[in-house]
């Protein structure tokens, strides 16, 4: 089983320990509504706790194999899957693009190093950013801005 196809399933199954045997220690995020990303195993674990809360009826409707420029600017294995979703009531199309790493001990392809996160449309990416921070800030991950008055 390819290490997307391990993905895939550990998403579908909300298995985050599953998950964790995926990542790099060093995993980085890139999210549609934050400019920087979440990075580190146990950030982008956290998140993907919050994120399998926040969806609702969660599905792959796809998958793509190719290459891609990470971060880095390096070109490596990427795969893309596209997804549907529901979030407070709103429906979300979205990809999550897996850059991996080269192959080790985990596998031929290697761990996830980088997923970029791409959602539509706009009033969708709005409402996840939403949902998010309230599990984020919920979770203790992020603290609450201050209401000013």
């Amino acid at each position: 089983m390819s290490t997307a196809d391990r993905f895939r399933a550990a998403v579908g199954n909300r298995d985050l320990a599953a998950l964790d045997a995926l990542f790099t220690e060093d995993v980085r995020l890139n999210s549609p509504v934050k400019s920087k990303p979440f990075e580190g195993k146990a950030m982008v674990l956290a998140l993907f706790g919050v994120l399998l809360r926040t969806f609702e009826d969660f599905r792959y409707v796809g998958h793509f194999e190719g290459s891609a420029d990470g971060a880095d600017g390096v070109e490596g294995p990427a795969t893309v899957l596209p997804f549907r979703t529901t979030v407070n009531g709103r429906q979300v199309h979205g990809i999550d693009m897996l850059h991996l790493a080269p192959g080790d001990s985990a596998g031929p392809e290697g761990l996830i190093k980088e997923i970029t996160v791409m959602i539509r449309p706009q009033t969708a990416v709005v409402t996840v950013g939403e949902a998010v921070l309230a599990g984020l800030i919920a979770d203790g991950l992020v603290e609450a801005a201050p209401v000013s008055g």
